[in-house]
């Protein structure tokens, strides 16, 4: 769908919507200051669309002080009718066009029609369309309460018509670097739901710790979860953080994110990295590890980063160890794909190994990348027959990997033009282009400055589908995903800075449909985010400012890792 620039009469701030649209047209009647909305609106809510209508009351009541009566008559002898905001779903919109298109309406008075319609392909696109009425409403509608209690709230008269560009688009939060406590995981969901995301990928093991409670296997948060001090800044630092540091999520946590989530059209993907990238968990079980190479009685959970030689042993005792961690898993998350990691998992340890060559030699297996794909398939098998699929990182794909495995190419796009040849389904997010971890200028002002530089420009010009891919091999990308690794983001504070603004352009390079990456206009993009920094500031986001750092966002000191010269063109 082609992006249409705002007619002459819409206010351009209210038209400045994030993720573009794919049409917007005026209407009459609303004139250049728009139209007023009468203080109490009824709300008619049609089947399937229960969620939006709970989440304007709770998210756009309360800001705009609106109240939002239930009805459930077309008409209101008043007005005609005029006093409506309408919800509804259509099927033949949904075939037409997908669950997650949408089309907004609003009218001014006098033509009998309802104030707002939203019309959407499924009950994710009538939430869409509630997500674009509030940017339609103005930045305080992002607010917690009205700013002044006879305020007239107004909105100009358009007919937006959007969907999306892929089904997958997605936020990856690393909690085990630098864990997340829930409320700031439920502030996440909220966020990506302002952007029109629609998958919050959740890293919740790693070498530094584990973050999710496993009853059958308490010792994975009594002792996998705690650290007893923290690298500061890059690997080579010689900075550290002696508190100790933790967390994990209780599993009625988690059913309350995941609850959370999909009030908001947002699926959650749990990750559970195997075989590498498992200190935590070899921390508190120690016969998980090689035991036969090293003391892993030893082995504490890991206080800096970088890729661990820790790696989990292919034993069958591991196996059905991690089968009840993933059964417990599955249980909290109904999201179809299962995120395994597979990534970073170095095979010294193997090659020392008399356990796992025994495996090798048992299984016919030509080496220890065969090794690592015979535990990556044992687990594709076991989750294909409970329902669900398997995704990894792209180094699954090395030794051979399942037919219904999906990979996540993160070490360029590559993998991703690999695995989308030999017809598995990809989610990309390559490193150089989405890695949100990543400074984002030159010069020595930006905090802990890691990786190559990805300006606001670089992240709205990413482009999820490789050149080289034919039609067919092209239908075979799911999305994409912007990730956000945390060790050297602490808190709140640089997560924020670190994610924002950026993700409003990575939220419209996966809506939107922009044309190729030089031919967008991102002259047009900054223009309209001079209101979304409004937005932000509403909802408390700590962003970077376009002219650079605040004082109190920089790490002085603290040193990173960036890199030299520019990153691989799309």
């Amino acid at each position: 769908m082609a992006t249409h620039p705002a007619t002459p009469d819409l206010d351009s701030a209210r038209a400045a919507l994030i993720p573009a649209p794919g049409l917007i047209t005026g209407a009459e009647g609303g004139g250049p200051a728009g139209f007023a909305l009468p203080p109490v609106l009824r709300l008619q809510a049609g089947p399937g669309t229960g969620r939006t209508a709970r989440w304007l009351r709770t998210a756009v009541a309360p800001a705009t002080g609106l109240t939002l009566a239930d009805t459930d008559t077309d008409t209101d002898a008043a007005d005609g009718g005029h006093r409506r905001v309408v919800l509804r779903v259509d099927a033949a919109l949904g075939t037409a066009q997908g669950p997650e298109a949408y089309v907004l309406t609003t009218a001014a008075p006098g033509g009998g029609a309802p104030a707002v319609a939203i019309t959407g392909g499924g009950p994710e696109g009538v939430f869409w369309g509630a997500q674009t009425l509030r940017q339609l409403l103005g930045a305080d509608a992002f607010r917690r309460a009205p700013l002044t209690a006879d305020r007239v709230w107004r909105l100009p008269a358009v007919t937006v018509r959007d969907r999306p560009r892929f089904g997958w688009r997605g936020l990856m939060l690393d909690v085990a670097r630098h864990f997340t406590p829930k409320e700031g995981v439920l502030r996440q969901l909220d966020l990506i739901a302002a952007h029109k995301l629609n998958v919050l990928h959740l890293h919740l093991t790693d070498d530094q710790g584990w973050r999710i409670e496993i009853k059958r296997h308490p010792r994975l948060t009594e002792v996998g979860a705690w650290r007893p001090r923290t690298k500061w800044g890059h690997r080579a630092s010689d900075l550290w953080s002696e508190t100790p540091h933790g967390g994990f999520y209780t599993q009625d946590d988690i059913r309350e994110i995941v609850a959370y989530a999909a009030e908001r059209h947002i699926t959650v993907v749990p990750e559970i990295d195997i075989p590498g990238h498992s200190q935590a968990a070899i921390a508190a079980y120690p016969e998980l590890g090689n035991a036969d190479v090293v003391d892993t009685t030893a082995i504490g959970v890991w206080d800096t980063w970088g890729i661990n030689p820790n790696i989990l042993a292919p034993t069958d005792a591991v196996l059905r160890f991690y089968e009840g961690v993933f059964e417990e898993v599955l249980a909290l998350f109904p999201s179809k794909f299962i995120h395994v990691g597979g990534d970073e998992a170095p095979k010294e340890q193997w090659k020392d190994s008399a356990a796992a060559q025994a495996r090798i030699e048992e299984n016919g297996l030509a080496n220890e990348d065969e090794l690592q794909s015979w535990f990556v398939r044992h687990f594709d098998t076991w989750l294909a027959a409970r329902g669900r699929r398997l995704i990894g990182w792209d180094e699954i794909l090395e030794g051979g990997l399942a037919p219904g495995a999906a990979v996540s190419s993160w070490r360029g796009y590559a993998g991703g033009v690999v695995a989308a040849r030999a017809g598995h389904d990809v989610v990309m997010c390559p490193e150089q282009h989405v890695y949100l971890d990543h400074r984002q200028a030159p010069g020595d002002d930006e905090p802990i400055p890691i990786g190559f530089v990805r300006t606001l420009e670089d992240v709205y010009r990413f482009e999820p589908v490789p050149a080289e891919l034919d039609g067919d091999e092209a239908r075979r990308i799911l999305g994409a995903q912007a990730n956000v690794w945390t060790e050297v983001m602490q808190d709140t504070g640089r997560v924020d800075y670190q994610t924002h603004p950026r993700l409003a352009a990575f939220a419209e390079a996966v809506w939107s449909s922009l044309g190729a990456p030089a031919e967008r206009d991102f002259a047009g993009f900054e223009a309209r985010m001079a209101e979304h920094y409004r937005r932000l500031d509403a909802l408390g986001v700590g962003y970077r400012p376009p002219a650079g750092p605040l004082p109190w966002q920089r790490r002085p000191g603290v040193p990173g890792r960036p890199r030299e010269g520019a990153p691989p063109a799309v």
